[in-house]
């Protein structure tokens, strides 16, 4: 049997390789972390002495299916040049520092278009993901995340999705991460047995299970098709605790990593008992 994959984003404060020892602290098998400030657009090098020091320590604990969140600033897709600008050129860094340190995933909020509307926007963000991926040594995949379709934010469909893809020359290096909150809010219905069995049914004809390489596990703290971006502790938002225990029991996702984006105090209690909380759901 797999041993499942399942945790938490962890901070990195202090080095980088703190952040292995806070995963282990609350029993993760895999973890999501920055590798930099995620309100910045650059960051200077990393040194290859904490490289060094990272893949060591995340050998040592077996860690698997490790992503990093992209800043939180990129929007590959906007209207403004200068932002576009700025987001390619910060994407690529980050995809360079997520391959120096063997992280194997890379999550990537699509982008907004600002007003510009969504078609070109998506063109926008395929042509510009193949920038990025042209100069990519191959060993860390972007996963464009699924969005719960706030604002002017593209990718909360699964259609959108696969139009990025299919518009993306490089999209073997490219894959997906389910967010749980989002896809709920976005109008997928996953609060029952029939709409769990639908959506992914609807995700394979649409995009291809075999392109979703992440989950991020949270509830939410809005209504279902809300299009609000609110995540809560698992359990007392508004998807069955039902839900994620199918999820955690579906062997198509056994080896797929799961990490808890819920908010979270300091010590990371909640994120100790809600990891507790997923391997008693474990059939």
């Amino acid at each position: 049997m797999h041993k499942p994959l399942i945790g938490a984003h962890v901070s990195i404060s202090g080095h980088l390789h703190l952040a292995v020892e806070r995963a282990l602290s609350i029993g993760a098998t895999t973890m999501q972390i920055f590798t930099k400030s995620n309100r910045s657009w650059f960051d200077k090098p990393l040194d290859l002495e904490e490289v060094s020091v990272f893949k060591k320590a995340v050998k040592a604990a077996d860690l698997r299916g490790i992503m990093v969140h992209s800043s939180y600033l990129i929007n590959i897709g906007a209207k403004e040049e200068s932002t576009e600008k700025n987001s390619v050129k910060s994407l690529t860094l980050e995809l360079e520092r997520a391959e120096a340190l063997d992280i194997p995933f890379l999550v990537l909020h699509p982008g907004s278009h600002t007003g510009a509307g969504t078609e070109s926007c998506l063109k926008k963000i395929a042509h510009n993901l193949d920038i990025v991926l042209k100069k990519a040594s191959g060993n860390t995949m972007i996963l464009i995340e699924t969005m719960a379709g706030q604002g002017t934010n593209v990718g909360s469909t699964f259609e959108e999705i696969k139009q990025i893809l299919e518009l993306t020359k490089n999209n073997h290096l490219l894959g997906v991460c389910f967010d749980t909150c989002h896809i709920f809010s976005a109008g997928y219905d996953i609060s029952t047995d029939d709409g769990y069995d639908e959506v992914f049914k609807q995700f394979d004809k649409i995009i291809g299970l075999k392109h979703l390489k992440a989950f991020h596990l949270n509830d939410s703290k809005t209504e279902f098709n809300s299009h609000k971006d609110r995540h809560e502790e698992l359990g007392k938002g508004n998807i069955p605790m039902t839900f994620f225990k199918r999820l955690m029991n579906d062997q198509r996702f056994a080896v797929v990593p799961k990490v808890l984006e819920t908010p979270t105090d300091p010590d990371m209690e909640l994120y100790k008992r809600e990891l507790k909380l997923l391997r008693s759901l474990i059939d």
